[in-house]
């Protein structure tokens, strides 16, 4: 269990917070692409760690990311106009620049009135179908991400958001536990089209009790999951964590592999990152529908929003006769909505001190103590924390069988590392 103090640490992410400060060394995914399109379309509100803020594309395709409020008489930018290089309030006429200088106001006469206003902006670049924002410190802004799924072509990957009503941990926690796959998931291993098949899938009905090896490494940890199978062999499943919420999920038979980021809005929500690609071809129109359609990691909406259609205000439509007849586990259809309903079922911020964990949770009390770790030496020397270095991106999760008298860390550190076009190793 967690202390009242270290939970509360962990959790909060504001502006001055510590937890808030580490996230701010990193590059966050903030936006689709295709949420801005086009130069001059309309800005998007974008919250993230606590902060509203505003994302426009210019007349000059230059991405911004600014104050949501006008430095006037604050109000939002949203209802502005996007139009000739900058985005101007409709209230009074106020227009700034993306990197949030005013550069004009109609209603003064001194043209130099402009230059002592001036709006917090943060860098905002596309990659990867993907626009990322950095939010710490100018002088340390590190290189672009070099994550694996970012670097393949647009026909090769699918990327999908939804919003998460819960603290950021513990959605996070949920990604790097590889135990209730077994049970939460069961129904969905053997009926969704990006999960049936897998020949691994028997190995996780056959072994109800994984034993947990987990490795460091220099963007977080490798968590493997250890379950019997024939011949003197173990079924490995090896999650990537890179700080502070990337997850990389071992793929299933031939199917695409995919993960997650939970970047936090405020202390009680999230937004879900759901990414898939293949390394090594296409993905083909039937995956491609499926993650469209919600299946897999991803989810259906209600029209217009990225909210899940099935969510905590309709008990996520779940049915208990499929939960009584075992076509699904636990009554709730997908195995996004699967995983969210859960985590938001303990409450906007799970209270740690009274959790009981056991020797399955070894992933998630490493990845807690990593965090603990990296905020005391950000706080008291200023050392940047793992996964900042985007060298520490090119990793691979991955599923195979091995001898029982291997070490999966260094017999399959193959396996581990991004290689372009190579397929993930799979079963």
């Amino acid at each position: 269990m967690l202390s009242k103090e270290r939970n509360e640490l962990l959790t909060q992410t504001g502006p001055g917070t510590p937890m808030g400060d580490l996230f701010r060394c990193y590059w966050q995914p903030v936006l689709l692409s295709e949420e801005l399109p086009a130069p001059d379309c309309p800005p998007v509100r974008v919250q993230i760690c606590s902060e509203r803020l505003i994302a426009f594309r210019d007349s000059q395709n230059r991405l911004g990311l600014i104050d949501e409020f006008c430095a006037h008489r604050r109000v939002s930018l949203w209802f502005g106009r996007n139009e000739k290089s900058g985005l101007r309030c409709p209230y009074h006429g106020w227009k700034y620049d993306v990197t949030g200088n005013c550069i004009e106001v109609p209603s003064e006469e001194d043209p130099k009135f402009c230059e002592q206003i001036k709006l917090t902006a943060y860098p905002l670049v596309e990659k990867g179908g993907v626009l990322w924002a950095y939010m710490g410190d100018p002088n340390k802004k590190p290189p672009l991400p070099e994550y694996e799924f970012s670097n393949v072509s647009s026909e090769q990957r699918f990327i999908s958001k939804r919003i998460q009503e819960c603290n950021w941990l513990q959605a996070m926690e949920g990604g790097i536990d590889s135990s209730h796959v077994s049970f939460l998931h069961s129904g969905a291993l053997n009926t969704d089209p990006l999960f049936k098949g897998s020949k691994g899938n028997k190995y996780n009905f056959a072994d109800l009790r994984p034993v947990f090896e987990v490795v460091e490494h220099d963007g977080g940890l490798l968590i493997g999951a250890r379950r019997n199978a024939e011949k003197d062999h173990y079924y490995w499943r090896v999650t990537q964590w890179v700080m502070p919420s990337f997850t990389m999920i071992p793929p299933r038979a031939d199917h695409p592999v995919h993960g997650h980021f939970w970047v936090p809005i405020d202390d009680q929500n999230c937004w879900t990152w759901s990414y898939d690609y293949k390394a090594s071809r296409e993905l083909t129109n039937k995956e491609r529908t499926a993650m469209e359609n919600g299946e897999g990691i991803h989810c259906e909406y209600i029209p217009g929003t990225f909210i899940p259609r099935a969510n905590k205000s309709n008990d996520y439509l779940m049915d208990r006769e499929a939960q009584r007849t075992g076509v699904s586990y636990s009554g709730v259809h997908g195995i996004a909505i699967q995983d969210s309903s859960l985590q938001e079922s303990m409450g906007p911020i799970c209270d740690r001190t009274k959790e009981k964990l056991a020797p399955t949770d070894r992933g998630i009390m490493l990845a807690r103590r990593k965090l603990l770790h990296a905020v005391k030496a950000l706080q008291e020397e200023g050392t940047q924390p793992p996964g900042v270095d985007p060298q520490t991106h090119k990793v691979r999760s991955a599923s195979f069988l091995l001898p029982k008298n291997q070490n999966y860390s260094d017999a399959a550190q193959e396996y581990l590392q991004a290689h372009p076009g190579k397929p993930h190793e799979s079963l």
